[in-house]
């Protein structure tokens, strides 16, 4: 048996033990806790570099895209004033020679050719719409009212509201046999609004819808003129020889022939 003071001397030195065992205990689970801190933070950096990094190269990739918009803007206000200055160049020959011409050919009662949009004369502009005045039935009578009011409407220098009054008719009547002239009538109002894209494309319709129609020569002839106000030149000398080739003895046969001539004079750049 221990006596009191041996017993009491063991508890302490087992306290003791106990209390440097625990410790030691925190301090190993500081250590750990600190490796832990260590390791997420490092984790934690690591993410965050990685986003810094992809944040980077996408700024980098957004900078090029920026970039090559900006080139590209450039090359196309660089093409668009190529356009407008070969535009110019052969507007200007073009009246050039064709002012040239009209009194070489004054004897023979042709005109100028419209050009830039502003006719010389009447001959070479594109052919007003003209009315059918043959008799027409009671039914048609509406029809033919309407199509002789977008006529009215043209001739009167209001393209904008022929242009509506054109279709408005083609919509109203869709089996009317004044359709090929309102189609016509829609394209030229088209030109004279400087639509040119629009007006090709109304008279292409007529000449495929239409192809036994008076007016297929002047629906070419109207569409070489919006070519060449697109500056699409050689678009313009391949209509203005189909135009000669099927109907070289209408009309505007004579302006067409001028037209070609004139612009076959130019060497485009």
């Amino acid at each position: 048996m221990f006596s009191d003071d041996e017993a009491r001397d063991k508890v302490n030195k087992l306290q003791q033990s106990v209390e440097a065992q625990n410790q030691a205990n925190q301090a190993t689970l500081s250590k750990l806790d600190k490796r832990l801190s260590d390791i997420e933070a490092l984790v934690k950096g690591q993410g965050m570099l990685e986003l810094l990094s992809q944040l980077e190269q996408l700024k980098q990739e957004l900078s090029k895209v920026k970039g090559d918009l900006e080139v590209a803007s450039h090359d196309v206000d660089l093409t668009q004033q190529r356009q407008r200055d070969l535009y110019a160049d052969t507007d200007a020959r073009l009246r050039k020679l064709e002012e040239s011409g009209q009194a070489a050919q004054s004897a023979g009662g042709f005109a100028a050719v419209p050009v830039n949009g502003q006719p010389a004369d009447a001959a070479a502009t594109p052919a007003p719409p003209t009315t059918n005045t043959s008799p027409v039935s009671a039914e048609r009578a509406d029809e033919l009212k309407a199509y002789e009011a977008a006529q009215s409407l043209a001739n009167a220098g209001r393209h904008r509201e022929a242009f509506d009054a054109y279709d408005k008719f083609l919509q109203t009547y869709p089996s009317s046999p004044y359709r090929a002239d309102a189609y016509y009538g829609l394209g030229f109002s088209q030109f004279s609004l400087k639509n040119y894209k629009a007006a090709i494309s109304t008279q292409q319709k007529l000449l495929a819808q239409y192809p036994d129609s008076a007016k297929l020569p002047d629906a070419l002839f109207n569409i070489a003129n919006s070519q060449i106000q697109l500056a699409d030149i050689g678009a313009a000398k391949v209509t203005l020889r189909e135009l000669l080739a099927r109907y070289p003895n209408s009309e505007v046969a004579p302006a067409a022939k001028r037209r070609l001539t004139a612009l076959d004079a130019i060497k485009t750049r």
